[in-house]
């Protein structure tokens, strides 16, 4: 008996083994899609016949492995990651079983682009959670741009599933999809002994940042994603913001900062216990993240009554200055909100805007000398 139980314990574990990877920080096993399946599994010479003929993966519907350089009429289908991406026509998706930490966060980080479509979307879910990623904006001059999308593993292993709801007339006519990662999660505290009231006020905790991907990942408003990929930051309104790194961007900080890509149309918040009455100094840089976006730019920033309007005059190849927001508060929270002002756009055609880093939240304990209620305006630049 001992020997059966011992054998079907073993068999049990080499099961789970299969069906679920065990996650690290960096790509999915096969997540840039280069071990490809058999040729005799490709139907001219691109349609995947069988849904386990991608290893690591399992597709359903119409899903086409795609070559870099890969012509479709006049189009010239190009891959960021490598030489291999996939296709997902009307209502196909793939999916990857995980290994996780239930209860732990995690980011997923992947690289879509349009091909022919020209309303494209994709459902984004871990079961039972689930997202919709609108790509009608281009945000990468190349016609592909890195999404992030958050969410909390309720089980060891879950199911990471990308799907393409699409009804196009040409079924075939669906995004294309590489470089699939995940990075897990760690809620940032308050670091005791800085007085800073932000948590991950220099933007250091974020998802994956995907190999050679020189373009940033894009953060979806919460709207579309319940868990922000950004520790303790909301995105609020409809457009993303663009998450940088110092290996391809100017970054005034450390080694990670926020492009301000959506206008008005997007906000960076948080959301900070405060004592009502009580005097704060908000502090932040703001610069460009040297990608080419010149011009004369307003990032703003607003807490309790008060708000500040911080021109930067960009020449595209990085700087930043600092401001100060002084302002009292009126209630138990207080939301911090940094907004771009204007829209930007390089000579590529493509969304940019101000970089937001480094910010601090400090309490002065007492009340401004000047000014009532917190509608003093005071602007520093040190």
């Amino acid at each position: 008996m001992r020997r059966g139980a011992l054998l079907l314990l073993l068999v049990c574990a080499v099961a789970l083994a299969r069906a679920a990877a065990v996650v690290t920080d960096g790509l999915l096993p096969n997540g840039n899609f280069e071990e490809g399946p058999p040729k005799s599994e490709l139907v001219n010479g691109t349609v995947v016949s069988r849904g386990d003929a991608i290893p690591q993966w399992e597709t359903s519907g119409l899903v086409e492995y795609i070559e870099s350089g890969h012509k479709q009429g006049d189009m010239l289908l190009v891959v960021p990651q490598g030489a291999h991406a996939v296709r997902l026509g009307n209502e196909a998706s793939i999916r990857q079983r995980l290994s996780v930490s239930p209860g732990a966060y995690y980011a997923i980080t992947f690289s879509a682009a349009r091909t022919c479509a020209q309303a494209e979307r994709l459902n984004v879910s871990v079961s039972p959670e689930w997202g919709v990623l609108p790509m009608q904006t281009i945000y990468g001059s190349n016609g592909w741009d890195s999404y992030a999308w958050a969410f909390k593993a309720k089980l060891p292993a879950v199911t990471l599933l990308i799907h393409n709801p699409g009804v196009e007339e040409d079924p075939a006519c669906g995004p294309l999809i590489d470089g699939v990662a995940i990075r897990a999660l760690y809620p940032p505290a308050l670091v005791r002994g800085s007085g800073n009231l932000l948590k991950n006020g220099g933007f250091e905790e974020g998802p994956y940042f995907l190999p050679n991907a020189s373009w940033g990942v894009l953060v979806p408003p919460n709207i579309e994603d319940d868990h922000s990929p950004l520790p303790a930051w909301m995105i609020v309104s409809s457009k993303a913001v663009k998450y940088v790194d110092a290996a391809h961007f100017a970054v005034p900080q450390g080694a990670r900062a926020v492009e301000l890509v959506g206008g008005r149309e997007s906000a960076l918040v948080q959301e900070v216990r405060t004592v009502p009455g009580w005097a704060y100094r908000l502090a932040f840089a703001v610069g460009d993240a040297a990608d080419g976006c010149a011009g004369a730019m307003v990032a703003e920033a607003y807490a309790a009554r008060a708000t500040v309007k911080v021109p930067y005059e960009s020449r595209g190849v990085g700087g930043y200055k600092r401001a100060v927001l002084d302002f009292t508060a009126i209630a138990n929270r207080t939301r911090v909100v940094f907004q771009s002002t204007f829209y930007h756009m390089k000579p590529d055609g493509t969304l940019c805007g101000p970089l937001i880093d480094d910010a601090s939240l400090v309490g002065l304990r007492k009340k401004p000398a000047a000014g009532a209620g917190g509608r003093r305006r005071l602007l520093k630049f040190l």
